[in-house]
């Protein structure tokens, strides 16, 4: 696995360290950053996303709350990259 690092958030602490790195080789981004609370998930099952989808958190999977300031170190794609990316053309 080639990880490129992307960015920490400002002015963090030795701990509660909100970091974000790139896997050079599948373009999937790995985030560290804090766990979202019971009433955050809670919140999210209730709006859900698409209908007829489960809004079960599966165990290989958790919510996160990504810090606002940590938008900046998240690669940008062109609309046209980012859809043949997603489709497989």
């Amino acid at each position: 696995m080639a990880l490129k690092f992307l960015g920490i958030i400002p002015n963090t602490p030795t701990d509660e360290s909100p970091t974000i790195w790139l896997d050079e080789e599948t373009g999937d981004l790995l985030i560290q950053s804090y766990k979202a609370t019971e009433d955050e998930v809670r919140a999210c099952q209730e709006i859900g996303s698409i209908p007829g989808h489960s809004t079960d958190v599966p165990d290989h999977e958790t919510i996160i709350r990504l810090p606002a300031v940590m938008l900046q170190y998240i690669p940008r794609h062109d609309r046209e990259e980012v859809g043949s990316a997603a489709t497989g053309a």
